[in-house]
């Protein structure tokens, strides 16, 4: 058995490190209540836009299409990864590489696949293959949609020159503080709905169809990637938060059990002197 003083140091570090994990966790829900807030307030919005591009782009025909929607054999593959700076937040980014390094080399085994890094820890897992072609990690020092934009062009541009055939984005997207859900989808090109013939409505646009659509399209890939990005940074809260609760709870669990082992190592050393006083005293007795 440990010497108390052994046991009294592991109480120390076990105590400071339940009130950093409990500091942590408290940060943590404060800063998730307002992603949840913008995320929450985002979506439907986001949800409608593509879903209106995606039926006006489903009702023009090839000649006429988009150029955000040509569809070329898949030579040259865009993963935009994103995770978060730290760490210290569960499977939060583990799930994300993991999916990753799946499209790599199962998806798309035979197509010559780079990276896109949002978030230090994606960076740091993809950097060593020498694929990374952006490191987007400074984004969270300042998440905004201009910012977010900028992205998002560069991203168009790689797609309509012809450098992707077609890009991915990999996220976690916010379910509740316990739950993320990590999500591929497909930014470019735009994926058309299936036109149902049930249903024949007839509109009249103004301006034309084609300029609507041109118009909107840039605004509504925007949207949507800065739609995941809040995605992944409420969800990296939450995970942090749930992580950081867990291991609060595992060291008050471990101290405890200190406690109670240290109380046993004292009370083992006081019963041990009173024995050698009582055998001092019967001896000099006899």
């Amino acid at each position: 058995m440990a010497n108390l003083k052994e046991i009294r140091n592991r109480i120390s570090s076990v105590s400071s490190t339940m009130q950093i994990t409990s500091a942590m966790k408290m940060v943590s829900a404060a800063k998730l209540k307002k992603a949840q807030d913008a995320i929450t307030a985002m979506r439907p919005y986001s949800n409608k836009l593509t879903e209106l591009l995606q039926s006006l782009s489903a009702t023009l025909d090839e000649d006429t299409g988009s150029k955000y929607a040509v569809q070329r054999e898949v030579k040259n593959v865009l993963i935009v990864a994103i995770t978060s700076n730290r760490g210290l937040a569960g499977a939060f980014n583990s799930n994300i590489i993991k999916e990753v390094n799946r499209l790599t080399n199962e998806t798309y085994a035979n197509k010559d696949v780079s990276y896109i890094a949002i978030g230090k820890k994606a960076n740091d897992a993809f950097v060593k293959t020498n694929k990374v072609i952006a490191n987007k990690s400074d984004l969270f020092d300042n998440l905004t949609f201009e910012n977010v934009s900028e992205i998002a062009e560069m991203l168009m541009e790689k797609f309509v020159t012809g450098e992707f055939d077609k890009i991915e984005v990999v996220y976690n997207h916010f379910k509740n503080a316990a739950t993320q859900i990590v999500l591929t989808e497909q930014f470019l090109p735009i994926v058309p709905v299936e036109s149902d013939a049930n249903v024949n409505l007839d509109y009249v646009f103004e301006p034309s169809k084609l300029e609507i659509v041109e118009e909107l399209i840039p605004k509504s890939l925007k949207t949507q990637l800065y739609k995941g990005i809040r995605d992944s940074f409420a969800s990296e809260h939450g995970a942090r938060m749930t992580a950081m609760h867990k291991a609060t709870d595992n060291a008050t669990e471990l101290r405890d059990q200190l406690k109670l082992t240290y109380n046993k190592a004292r009370q083992a050393a006081i019963t041990n002197e009173i024995l050698e006083i009582v055998g001092g005293a019967e001896a000099l007795n006899n």
